[in-house]
């Protein structure tokens, strides 16, 4: 065997130099600290006063995702909630018995930071008067890059919270807002969405749950909800049908289920049977049986899918949020392996097939990234009454939940083999973000129904358009070279004719590559926008390869290399 040329031992002592041992551990790093294009984005979308008030905020739960949350995710993981339906003395009493790991992760993200009441309070993290939605999502992406199951219950809370401010009658918002807006670990309260039937997934009108008035003004609910995530709530948001209710969705109604009653007792449901996931196995999910139990009527009988659906909406931005924030995490897993990592003399980031493997992992992550911030600014708007916005929100929401959530699942996966046999193993945290990511294009919709709500939203809310001048508004402000301009500017114009045919009678098979090719140009023309905004020639070069990889027809026996009129 001969020895190592000079390169190869200089390669060799500077990383025994860097790190003693040959396994990179990134355990510990600041998820916030290390992540420049997350800071320089935040300076982008947040007023300068409330990011330098955020700062200690922001650096508190990077540092936390880095460490803490993400040990305790990962024991949590492996030990997951347990149902137990009678007490030692032989009581009738059931509860879900969750990991001490689960629950500090609770107090973390409800109680030390608030995830689930930052939009509905105006005093949180020290700050006087409401702040923007992307606060609220900057921190849970950062949380999320550790623990993706506890998000799930977050943001039920946030949106039942939400439905319940906007539809809910004075009485029932007096009532019980205040503990879904408590800080206080002992009287704070969760939430639920029981929506799901084994005839009624993704088609509601298949509703078998029956709702009767009662001479106090309450329902009594019966029928079984099959797959009920976070079934120990104190509060969830419940569709049944009203009895003697036309048939189909108009015969709908939204109800408000308390886990206990006023006078301190069990409400008449149970929970039949914890799932035994994939992913998320840290927080519980199961089927519910409601015995006439007491709920309460949101809003206007018969209009319960249109209520539940603003709450699944915000649902569907959370889960794209979570998924933009696992492949921030895969990518930053791969570029610290690829950074620390020698093989034949070389780093492996050094090599030409390892740096087109990242750039094909940062791509759809960076898209995401930018998706998140721009839906959550337009969310900020539409919450404040502008119209435009509304129609946008419409068609922002969906793109984001069917395209990143798919997305995750093949950037998790491609990001592990960059570890190696070590990126197959439990102890890591590759295994983990490979399963959650599976949950995204499920959960709120899957593929499908999403896509088709992206034709939906050009359909009954005239978004198409709205999306279309608006993002010719962001191309007027960018700093971009005349080729790449007119080449964003085509390729929006071909991704809006295919969306105006996918919405037409009989274009519906369109739906799935419509909402892709929307996706796509919004993102690389939001990116380059954004490149000028904060001067990244990185980020322009990455929305140069959302253009190049995903959306630009491909010789795949030729080289595709960044096209010189692209570059001046």
């Amino acid at each position: 065997m001969s020895a190592p040329d000079p390169s190869q031992r200089s390669a060799m002592a500077q990383v025994a130099q860097a790190h003693e041992h040959p396994v990179p551990d990134r355990h510990g790093s600041n998820f916030y600290s290390t992540d420049p294009a997350l800071q320089q984005l935040l300076q982008l979308y947040l007023p300068a006063d409330l990011l330098a008030h955020l700062q200690p905020y922001l650096q508190r739960m990077g540092e936390l995702a880095g460490g803490r949350i993400d040990e305790l995710a990962s024991i949590a993981d492996k030990n997951p909630p347990t149902l137990e339906h009678r007490s030692r003395a032989g009581e009738d009493r059931q509860r879900i018995i969750k990991h001490p790991a689960y629950e500090e992760l609770e107090r973390i993200a409800y109680g030390e930071f608030g995830l689930q009441a930052i939009s509905h309070r105006d005093d949180m993290l020290g700050w006087q008067g409401k702040m923007p939605p992307i606060v609220k999502y900057a921190l849970t992406y950062l949380f999320v890059q550790s623990e993706f199951g506890l998000c799930c219950p977050l943001s039920m809370t946030d949106s039942l919270t939400r439905t319940l401010k906007k539809f809910g009658a004075p009485e029932l918002v007096a009532k019980y807002l205040p503990q879904l807006l408590s800080l206080d670990w002992d009287s704070q309260a969760q939430g639920a969405m029981f929506m799901t039937e084994q005839a009624a997934g993704s088609d509601i009108s298949n509703t078998q749950t029956l709702a009767q008035p009662q001479a106090d003004g309450s329902w009594r609910v019966t029928g079984d909800k099959w797959f009920c995530s976070n079934p120990d709530a104190e509060f969830a948001m419940v569709l049944a049908r009203v009895e003697g209710a036309p048939a189909g969705i108009k015969g709908i109604s939204l109800f408000l289920l308390p886990r206990k009653l006023d006078d301190g007792s069990q409400n008449h449901y149970r929970i039949i049977r914890l799932k035994d996931k994939l992913g998320t196995k840290s927080m519980a999910s199961g089927e519910i049986r409601m015995e006439g139990a007491t709920a309460y009527l949101i809003g206007e009988q018969g209009r319960g899918f249109v209520q539940m659906a603003d709450m699944v909406n915000n649902s569907r931005l959370s889960n794209g949020v979570r998924s933009a924030g696992m492949m921030r995490r895969a990518v930053a897993e791969a570029e610290f392996v690829a950074s620390e990592r020698v093989a034949f003399g070389k780093r492996l980031q050094d090599m030409p097939l390892m740096q087109r493997q990242l750039d094909k992992l940062r791509v759809p992550a960076e898209q995401a990234r930018s998706m998140v911030f721009q839906t959550a600014q337009t969310l900020m708007r539409s919450d404040a009454g502008d119209k435009e916005a509304y129609a946008l929100l419409r068609i922002l929401t969906p793109m984001i939940k069917f395209r990143a959530c798919r997305d995750a699942r093949k950037v998790t996966g491609d990001a592990m083999e960059v570890r190696g046999g070590c990126g197959y193993i439990e102890e890591w945290t590759d295994p983990r973000l490979v399963r959650d990511a599976h949950l995204g294009s499920i959960w709120e919709g899957t593929s499908n129904i999403v896509a088709l709500d992206v034709v939906r939203a050009i359909q009954r809310e005239g978004s198409l358009p709205v999306l279309q001048a608006y993002l010719h508004g962001l191309l007027a402000h960018c700093s971009i070279s005349a080729g790449y301009r007119q080449t964003l500017d085509a390729a929006l114009a071909r991704a809006s004719a295919l969306a105006e045919r996918a919405a037409q009678d009989g274009g519906a098979v369109l739906a799935r590559q419509a909402a892709t090719g929307l996706y796509n140009c919004t993102t690389a023309i939001a990116m380059a926008w954004e490149a000028g905004q904060i001067d990244s020639a990185e980020r322009l070069r990455l929305s140069q390869l959302v253009l190049l990889h995903r959306v630009l027809p491909r010789d795949p026996l030729a080289s595709d290399a960044i096209p010189a009129d692209w570059l001046d």
